[in-house]
Formats: structure tokens, C-alpha cells, sequence
């Protein structure tokens, strides 16, 4: 009986172990890209400006987007509350899916594709990892749903 609970203990703390690895492997990369590309666009860099004019966007928006990256960079790096990180998640997710119809749309080649959807991968294993370290932690992933009107 003894062994079979400190068999026990050692699974969960292995599989706790192994939830923080899914989480923290691709998000220290989903950081360290969205931080440089935030901080390059913020500054207008000129290698980040000769993407942005190259893909038709004026500079300014290269301002707004550095800004809405690295507070998303924040966001799933912070302990802020779920929601705010499922939308720094989603916004992250847009940013990559636009880079990719954009470069799709002025013709870029298919080597140049291949870095957006390897982002978007990690964007999206990061996010399964933080729900299931989530679901590791005993917290629910999930927001309970209304019971009533009253409670909307």
C-alpha cells in the first residue's frame, strides 16, 4: 500500500514535471521571437522596416505592432489573469496567421512561409501546455458557465 502511493506520488510529480516542460519549452521561443520582433518593429529597425514597407504597410503600424507583441510577450509571461492570457494567446495567433497571408499575398517565396507556420506551431504549444500544466496544477482550464441570468 505504502509503495504503491509513493509510486503514485512520483507518476504526478512526473507528469507535473513534464507539463511545465510543455509549457515553458515553446514559450521561452514564442518570447524571445515576439520580444526581438516587438523591440525591432518598436524601433523601427531597418531590417523590420524594409519588411513592413516591402509587405505595403506604413511605419507607423510597425510601431503598433512591436507594442501589442511585447505586451502579448507579458501576458503569457506575467501571472495575469486567465482571460487577459488567452487573449495575449489569440493575438499572437492573428499576428503569425497575418504575417503568413501576407507574405502568401505579395508573392514571397516558399521558403519565407515556413518560419510563420513553425511560429504558429510553437504559439499553439504553448498554449497547450499552459492549459494542461493548468489541468496538472488541479486548476480547471475552464471558466464555469453561468447558472442564471442573474449571474451574466
Amino acid at each position: 500500500m505504502l509503495f504503491q502511493h509513493t509510486r503514485s506520488a512520483a507518476t504526478h510529480a512526473g507528469q507535473t514535471r513534464a507539463a511545465r516542460f510543455a509549457y515553458w519549452i515553446p514559450t521561452v521561443f514564442v518570447a524571445l521571437n515576439w520580444t526581438f520582433g516587438g523591440l525591432s518593429s518598436i524601433t523601427h529597425a531597418t531590417s523590420s522596416m524594409e519588411v513592413f514597407h516591402r509587405l505595403g504597410y506604413p511605419a507607423y503600424f510597425a510601431t503598433l505592432l512591436g507594442t501589442a507583441q511585447l505586451c502579448g510577450v507579458a501576458a503569457i509571461l506575467a501571472p495575469v489573469p486567465r482571460t487577459l492570457r488567452e487573449w495575449a494567446y489569440a493575438g499572437l495567433t492573428f499576428d503569425v496567421c497575418s504575417a503568413f497571408i501576407s507574405l502568401v499575398a505579395i508573392g514571397a517565396p516558399r521558403a519565407h512561409l515556413l518560419f510563420p507556420v513553425i511560429a504558429l506551431g510553437c504559439v499553439l504549444a504553448s498554449h497547450h501546455g499552459w492549459r494542461k500544466r493548468l489541468r496538472a496544477e488541479g486548476q480547471s482550464d475552464r471558466r464555469a458557465a453561468p447558472t442564471s441570468l442573474a449571474t451574466i
